[in-house]
């Protein structure tokens, strides 16, 4: 394995579980890591769904030799999340049309990605 693929396996999953950390337990990630006044539970769970965004697309790179299927899997993953976060918090605040939108947006992301993956092999 080269350098950079070992950088990639390792960031992204770093990625990955602190994304999923700051998704899943907001509270603690804030408490934790990022001890930044005030505490915004939306703006936590949307640095975990990018996080989490981020590292999948770094491990889709690995294990796929197309970049742009790597990248719109990647994207879609940290999407849903995205979506998944607006759902929650719609109480928070935000347009009533995000959650609505986000996940429509991921969606068709994710088929992009599936399409992708499917007319290469």
């Amino acid at each position: 394995m080269t350098f950079p693929r070992i950088i990639a396996a390792v960031a992204g999953l770093f990625l990955v579980v602190f994304g999923l950390w700051a998704f899943f337990g907001p509270q603690s990630f804030f408490d934790q890591i990022a001890t930044f006044q005030p505490y915004n539970r939306h703006l936590i769970h949307d640095i975990g769904a990018f996080q989490f965004g981020a590292g999948a697309t770094l491990l889709f790179a690995l294990a796929w030799a197309d970049a742009v299927g790597a990248a719109l899997a990647g994207v879609a993953a940290g999407s849903g999340l995205h979506a998944a976060a607006h759902w929650l918090d719609k109480d928070l605040g935000g347009r009533s049309s995000d959650p609505y939108f986000l996940t429509a947006l991921a969606v068709v992301i994710a088929a992009a990605a599936v399409m992708r993956r499917r007319s290469a092999t």
